[in-house]
């Protein structure tokens, strides 16, 4: 089965209306028959009473309808055939309602039936299909070619398929890194996002581990292939996102087996009533079938089906308008039962982009002195594009730099020469001797998760830079949101446990889980849901979309990855936390209606019922206090347009 077929299945499994096949055939056909059918019944209202007003009637009902009536029997037909027991689907049942409301002459209701469900199904499979595109976009990233050093030393460029393992690979400044291996020469920085989820390019020198699909920085390097192209990390991402695909919520799930049964039972209901009504009763004939007729759209689920279609459309329409966007409303409706939220953190609890928190110099340093030595910072890093350079010349962005030589020396950092003489900026290990004071604030620092960068002259330290991606102030507030609903919070993250601990501590997460691979996240996903039995997941990366696909509701961040908002059931199109906050509200007020709704249908199908039986119901009282409760059903689900933040 492919990539897009599954994620059809999928979708259709959890929120179709009884039946899990492919509705693009003819669609746009069904769509203008269906209209035209809508445009005869409203012709046909403003008709007196006779003939050629009940034919605009039956010619709308086949119109708008003759694709409900087709699914209805052939659905239930091959369903049956399949699991060899009788599955009907609300279609038969509407469409058996729409026969016995015209047996009796009641046109305009039969019609009517028709036509809301039509309707609502309609708009349910355009909202869910709208979003379902094939993973194309995955498939998209995986390396297609490489620079193969043959024995000779010449490189020849081939199809990442044809590398073996032992290959050597020539990997050029900013090239994608083809497939996964080792480091026999050479030295940069590799953005690593895409694969480990690290905000920060993670330097790599002979012996460092590459993944295939990650992003070669401005230094150049030789690589011996370990794996073969199937075998690689982005590889068994996709193969993760292939094979979670048709997995589907235990909602949808609970869905799927109580709708065949309710229409079953009132299957079988129907012809016991008469029998009742004529046996028992002592109807006669004609009444018998007419207050059969009466049970049969009193049990009819037009109410039912309006219960929650309507309020999950009103709900994903005013998520729209705030930038959060639905898949299909089945995953919504999940939403209402969480009891645990992951996120990820780079992009999604953090900016994504290191930043410079805090600076310090020795006290052996005046502040005249300082304000000399962050120039010199500020004219060193302006010769180097490492992404950290990049946040240290915006944390300085008002010191203009001066000219001097400066270079980039491997295993040290930056060194430049200044009036007789040299500065170098680097990591902690590059420096033998540390004053007390830059020790003790490393440890601090450190231990709240930064990078730490050491400003010296030859061998003395003078002063060190704190860098980390911070949080944003957004997912502060939504994560106390979340705690006062007792969901439990985790974050995700391919950072040092040490760095995730401190971001989290800071916003309040419950649980870190730190120096994540991207194949263990959905497997830290599986697990939560052992503990919590409706899990969401937060993230903005391909190393993301197998945890996505695995929680009960994916959620993808708008700014990240195509990958990550194709395979995510949800997306905020802004990277804003407290968007999915609000989301959730919208979600638990969804469930509330949608229950509400339940209750007002089956009180009045009950209501119907026994007056019928009492002979206290006419056919035009059923046919107005039914079609009442599904307008009080749909105004209802309607409330959900307005704002929900009170």
């Amino acid at each position: 089965m492919s990539n897009h077929e599954q994620m059809t299945a999928r979708s259709c499994s959890a929120g179709c209306s009884g039946h899990d096949h492919d509705h693009s055939h003819g669609v746009k056909t069904e769509v203008i028959l269906y209209f035209a059918g809508l445009a005869l019944f409203i012709v046909a209202l403003f008709l007196s009473a006779g003939i050629i007003k009940s034919l605009l009637f039956v010619t709308a009902l086949l119109l708008s309808g003759y694709h409900i009536i087709i699914d209805g029997f052939t659905d239930t037909y091959y369903k049956t055939k399949q699991r060899k027991k009788f599955t009907p689907n609300v279609h038969i049942l509407m469409t058996l309602a729409a026969i016995g409301a015209v047996v009796i002459g009641e046109f305009m209701e039969a019609t009517l039936l028709i036509l809301i469900f039509a309707g609502a199904h309609y708009l349910e499979h355009y909202a869910e299909d709208k979003s379902n595109k094939e993973i194309t976009n995955l498939l998209n990233l995986n390396p297609t070619t490489a620079r193969k050093i043959n024995d000779n030393g010449e490189v020849e460029i081939v199809n990442v398929s044809q590398l073996k393992i032992g290959d050597y690979v020539s990997i050029l400044n900013g090239d994608q890194i083809p497939t996964d291996g080792i480091v026999v020469a050479g030295s940069s920085a590799v953005d690593q996002s895409s694969i480990t989820g690290e905000s920060i390019p993670v330097e790599k020198q002979e012996g460092d581990e590459l993944f295939g699909s990650t992003i070669n920085g401005t230094g150049t390097l030789t690589m011996e292939v370990t794996k073969n192209s199937s075998d690689t990390v982005i590889s068994k991402i996709i193969e993760l996102v292939s094979q979670t695909q048709s997995n589907i919520s235990k909602t949808a799930a609970l869905i799927k087996r109580v709708e065949p049964v309710y229409v079953t039972v009132v299957l079988l209901l129907v012809p016991l009533f008469y029998l009742l009504g004529f046996f028992v009763f002592q109807w006669t004939a004609y009444e018998s079938f007419y207050r059969t007729m009466v049970f049969l759209i009193a049990t009819s689920p037009c109410a039912l089906a309006a219960t929650d279609i309507p309020a999950t459309l009103s709900a994903i329409s005013n998520l729209a308008k705030r930038g959060v966007l639905f898949k299909g409303g089945s995953y919504l409706s999940n939403l209402s039962e969480l009891t645990a939220v992951a996120f990820d953190k780079t992009g999604t609890l953090t900016t994504g982009k290191p930043v410079v928190t805090d600076t310090f110099f020795s006290s052996i340093v005046t502040a005249d002195e300082q304000k000399q030595y962050e120039q010199l910072i500020v004219s060193m890093e302006s010769k180097s594009n490492h992404p950290l350079a990049q946040a240290i010349l915006r944390h300085f962005d008002t010191i203009t730099p001066i000219e001097f030589d400066v270079e980039n020396v491997i295993g040290v950092g930056l060194v430049g020469h200044y009036e007789d003489v040299t500065y170098k900026i680097g990591k902690p290990s590059s420096y033998k001797v540390i004053p007390e004071d830059i020790q003790s604030q490393t440890v601090i620092f450190e231990h709240e998760g930064k990078t730490v960068v050491y400003f010296g002259s030859d061998d003395q330290v003078l002063g060190l830079l704190a860098i980390q991606d911070v949080p944003k102030d957004t997912s502060y507030e939504a994560i106390q949101y979340f705690r006062s609903e007792n969901i439990h919070t985790v974050m995700i993250t391919g950072d040092a446990k040490r760095t995730g601990e401190a971001i989290g501590q800071r916003l309040g997460i419950d649980e870190v889980r730190g120096n994540v691979m991207p194949e263990e996240k959905a497997t830290i996903i599986t697990d939560l849901k052992k503990t919590y039995p409706v899990t969401a997941m937060l993230g903005d990366g391909v190393n993301d979309a197998p945890a996505l696909v695995t929680a009960d509701v994916g959620v993808a961040m708008g700014e990240g990855t195509d990958i990550a908002i194709d395979v995510a059931d949800a997306v905020l199109m802004k990277n804003d936390l407290t968007k999915f906050a609000y989301t959730h509200k919208i979600a638990k007020k969804l469930r509330k209606i949608v229950l509400q709704n339940i209750f007002i249908a089956l009180a009045v199908v009950i209501m119907l019922v026994v007056f019928n039986i009492l002979g206290l119901m006419s056919m035009t009282f059923a046919v107005i206090i039914h079609e009442g409760s599904t307008l009080v059903v749909i105004l209802n689900g309607l409330r959900l347009l307005k704002n929900q933040e009170k």
